[in-house]
Parts: structure tokens; sequence; C-alpha cells
């Protein structure tokens, strides 16, 4: 019984010196963020009259007349509160934790005893960190960085030669969700995405103030008249997060040899005609090409795909530990997968696959360096022309099944995936499967992005980590989401 009270009680007083600890942290982090606003504000109040008279000019609005929004002190200043209220609630909430396991403890030495119910669990003190501690902190660090403050010099230099050194908008909002999900997200690493990017814009249109050339561009045509062949223009906008696109008054072209599609039995595992895709904006100009090379950057995702025979193959034979079988997923629930949506850079070979099973499968697809979505639509499949960015067309709770594979990778930046990966839980069902399919990215990332999977206490079915190189790997997993009824 000593011993046992002995364990108990060094673990109590492990844990309250934890809590110490990140108490200490918080309140250094609080006296950091006090101190870079006092500097702020030293700058803006006892700096030189000239810079007074600059950064007044742009509170003014100069900048505004060249597409920028002023930027708003106000704004900056309930940010900055709204960031120490909630570093101080963190406190108080670990002061409080750390006096509780201070008084259980010392009752327990008390009495000679120690009981289950007087002590924290491992469990519940992991919950607590994670729920308590990481998010909050999390939250604090995010608004600080969010938190863009303009060198007057700079801003009315961009100002007089018409560059935008800043993201438009950001500080005109208060609600720090606004504020997270427009805010560029850099890659991890600043690397190049399957798009070709280095940074992706999430779509309230506020981007569009970033690219006014090429949107004025996009809709300068003849009402009535036929469209440019410009979609490559239009999914530039898209990709820079001016999106979703206006609707337009003219009428889009299609490929001057055209040809009927082929019947969906034949349609499924059939090239279709180089015919029936407008070939003039890609590299290639005929899908043999296509099975075979292919420069553009974010077609390497796809390598083999325009290839039928080595797409029949796929998740109905034997491979490696992290290629799960679709018989195997969907006996997982039996009969109840019966529509889904795939996230992937394909040619719609799973949603094919899937129809086979009897299962409808929305495939996500856009023309980064070939003709997926013409390719999807030719096999009689469903391909939606949509960004990562854009919150996905469907209700909540609808989907059976999402499935995602050379898409989602190492280099997305971790508050983007968030947004993602919340997304579709809002339109998987309750009891819905969220297959994870190669997922790769660097081993000292992997704890990141596990986690990022792991929050929402989804029941794992499949679990799999296996080596792609010495420095990567891969993550498959099968997930079921929990009902979270009221």
């Amino acid at each position: 019984m000593e011993g046992r009270f002995s364990t108990r009680w060094r673990f109590s007083r492990i844990m309250a010196m934890i809590q110490i600890i990140i108490g200490m942290f918080v309140i250094f982090i609080s006296v950091a963020s006090l101190h870079r606003f006092y500097n702020v504000s030293n700058l803006l109040h006892f700096s030189s009259i000239g810079a007074c008279h600059k950064f007044d000019a742009i509170t003014e609005g100069i900048l505004h007349e060249g597409g920028y929004a002023p930027f708003d002190l106000k704004a900056l200043s309930e940010q900055i509160d709204k960031v120490l209220s909630q570093l101080s609630e963190l406190q108080e909430k670990l002061e409080s934790t750390a006096i509780k396991l201070s008084k259980n403890a010392k009752k327990g030495k008390d009495k000679k005893v120690s009981t289950v119910g007087e002590n924290i669990t491992l469990a519940e003190f992991q919950r607590f960190l994670e729920d308590e501690v990481i998010r909050p902190l999390y939250d604090a660090h995010i608004s600080l960085r969010l938190t863009r403050i303009p060198r007057p010099e700079d801003a009315v230099l961009g100002a007089h030669s018409g560059a935008l050194t800043e993201d438009p908008l950001v500080n005109y909002f208060t609600i720090e969700e606004t504020r997270k999900y427009i805010t560029a997200k850099i890659n991890r690493d600043d690397v190049q995405n399957v798009y070709g990017l280095n940074k992706t814009y999430n779509t309230i249109g506020h981007t569009c103030v970033l690219m006014k050339e090429e949107l004025e561009k996009y809709m300068n045509y003849d009402v009535g008249s036929y469209c440019g062949d410009d979609w490559d223009l239009g999914q530039k906008l898209m990709l820079g997060g001016c999106d979703p696109l206006p609707r337009r008054r003219c009428l889009a072209r299609a490929s001057k040899l055209y040809q009927r599609p082929l019947p969906i039995n034949e349609s499924l595992w059939t090239i279709p005609d180089d015919g029936n895709v407008r070939w003039g904006k890609y590299k290639c100009h005929d899908f043999k090409c296509l099975s075979y090379r292919n420069p553009k950057r974010g077609y390497n995702k796809c390598v083999g795909c325009f290839d039928m025979e080595k797409e029949k193959l796929k998740w109905v034979s034997n491979g490696s530990l992290v290629d799960f079988m679709i018989k195997d997923v969907l006996n997982v629930k039996p009969g109840e997968i019966r529509i889904g949506l795939d996230v992937s850079v394909t040619t719609g070979t799973f949603a094919a696959r899937m129809r086979e099973f009897n299962v409808t499968i929305v495939s996500t697809a856009l023309n980064i360096g070939a003709p997926f979505s013409d390719t999807i639509a030719l096999r009689g499949l469903i391909p939606l022309y949509t960004t990562m960015s854009q919150r996905l067309p469907f209700f909540d709770n609808t989907m059976d099944l999402i499935h995602t594979s050379n898409f989602l990778d190492g280099w997305i930046e971790l508050q983007l995936m968030d947004f993602i990966l919340f997304d579709w839980d809002r339109i998987l069902r309750p009891g819905g499967l969220l297959w994870v399919d190669r997922f790769s990215c660097a081993r000292k990332d992997l704890d990141d992005y596990m986690y990022m999977f792991l929050q929402f206490r989804y029941k794992k079915h499949k679990w799999v980590v296996s080596f792609k190189s010495k420095t990567e790997v891969y993550l498959s997993a099968l997930l079921e989401k929990p009902p979270r009824s009221l």
C-alpha cells in the first residue's frame, strides 16, 4: 500500500511541476507580447514627425485609392487584447489545476491513503493538456503571427509604386477564425505544392484585389459571343483564391473534333478519343503522350494514371502494407458505403473501381498539366472542379466515405490542413469512413501530421506507417467518424 501511495504521490508532484513550468511559460509569452505591443506603441507615438505623418497617411486611407484597405489600429489593439486575455485565462486554469493537485496530494498524505478519484489519471492529464493547454497556446500563437503591422515607409512607397506588399483586408476583420482563414498559408519549407504554388489562399473573394489584372482580363468579353480559350486563366484565379469565379455571359468553347462518348460499359476502362479534349494549353497534345511523359509540375503525382492497364490493378491486387484493398474497406461497414468523395490527383480510377462495387464517387480534379476533369467525365464519372481552398459544396453529414490519395502531402501547412480536415469532417456522416491512402511526409514531421488526423478522435480500423525512403514515410489509415449527437 505504501509503495502504491508513494508512486501516486510522485506522479502528482511531477504533474504539479509540469503545470507550474507551463504557467511560467505562459507568463513569459504574455510579457513578450506586451513588450512587442508597447514597442509598437512607442514607434507609433514617439517616432519622428515624418514617420507619424506617413503612418497617419496609411490610417487615413491613402493606400485605399490603390485598391488596398486602410490599416485598422483599433482592430490591432482589439486583437492584442484578445490574445492577452486568452493567455491570462490559460494561466488561471493552470494555476487552479496545480492548486487542486497540491491539495489532493496533501490530503492523501495526511490520511496515509490515496484513491484513484483524488488524483488525476494519465489519460485525464493528457486530455487536459490537449484541450486546455495546447489548443489555447496554439490559437494565441497563431493570433500573434497573423497580426500584421506595416512599416510606414514601405507602405507609402508601395502606394506610390502600385505594389501590394501584404495580403489585403486581413486586419479589417476582428473575428480570429476569419483572419486565420483568409491569411495565405505558406507551404512547409516553402516548397511548391501539386499546383506549382508555394502558398495557398483560402477563398473569400478578397484576394481578387491581388489579381485585379487577371480578373479584368477574364471578364473582358462580348456578351453572347464565344468565350476565349481561357480556362487556364480562370483556373489561375481559382488557385490564387479569387474563387468562386463570377458567372460569365459568353459561350464556352468545345473541341472542333468532339466525338460521342463511349457507352458506360466501355468507357470506364478505355482512354477517351483525343478529339474530345482541347489540347492547346498542355505540353502533351494526345493521351498517348500523357501515358509516358509530362514535364508539368503536379502531373508527377499521377504518373501512369492515363495507362488503363496499370490503373486496373489499383485497390484490387495485393500491394504493400500501406495499400488497402477496396473489398477490405467495404467489409468494415457492409452495405453502408453508398456515396463518397475522392480528393486525389486522379483520372477517376478510384471512382470507376468503386462503381463496380455499386458505390457512387465524386472525384475532385483540376487540370494541372493534363485534362483530368475531361478524362473523368469522358469515362462516365463525376468530376468536381474545385480547389483545396474552397468549402465543399455538400451538406453536413451526407457522405459515407472520403478517400484521399496523392493530394495531401508533407508540403501542406498545418493550419490549412486543419481547415480542410474540419470541412471533410463536416460532410462525413456519423459512422462514415475517412480513408487516408499513402499520405507521405518527412519522418521529422510525422508526429505533427498524425495529430492532425487523430485530433477528431475517430475510431481506428486500420493504421499503417511504412518507410518511403530514409527520410520520408507513408501513412495509410481507415478511420470512422463518431456520432457526436447532442
